[in-house]
């Protein structure tokens, strides 16, 4: 019988706090002025970085806000580490067109009707338009 080593999967705090000092160290920022700026203490920080501390939501939401950064911004960099992946870009967006709430509403078009042809070149849009964006 083949037995099958125990999965070990990376812990939160150490992935959250991989992303903090990547973040940190992109804007040349030190430990002290990062700290300074969130209202904790250095060595708390330093140990939040190093993922031997798990910090509350509060503490989290000063440290992003130290460094200029989005919660979600923060969550989202750890996702795509989970994932393993380091591609930092931000999701592409591409305008496939747009459609007035009319014509998603209309008989036999199901949940959405067809999609316009793109919009005026200088991007203006009538109101009640809705906008078809595809992330990937």
């Amino acid at each position: 019988m083949v037995e099958r080593l125990p999965r070990t999967r990376p812990l939160l705090r150490t992935m959250l706090g991989d992303v903090l000092r990547r973040t940190r160290l992109e804007q040349g920022r030190t430990l002290a002025d990062v700290a300074k700026a969130a209202r904790v203490s250095m060595p708390y920080l330093s140990e939040l970085e190093r993922g031997r501390k798990e910090a509350s939501s509060e503490v989290l939401a000063a440290i992003c806000d130290a460094l200029e950064m989005e919660l979600s911004d923060l969550l989202a960099d750890v996702g795509r580490d989970l994932v393993g992946t380091r591609d930092r870009r931000p999701a592409q967006v591409i305008r496939l067109g747009f459609t007035s709430d009319r014509q998603l509403s209309a008989p036999g078009t199901g949940l959405a009707g067809p999609a316009a042809p793109a919009g005026p070149a200088d991007g203006a849009r009538a109101q009640g338009d809705v906008v078809c964006l595809l992330a990937a």
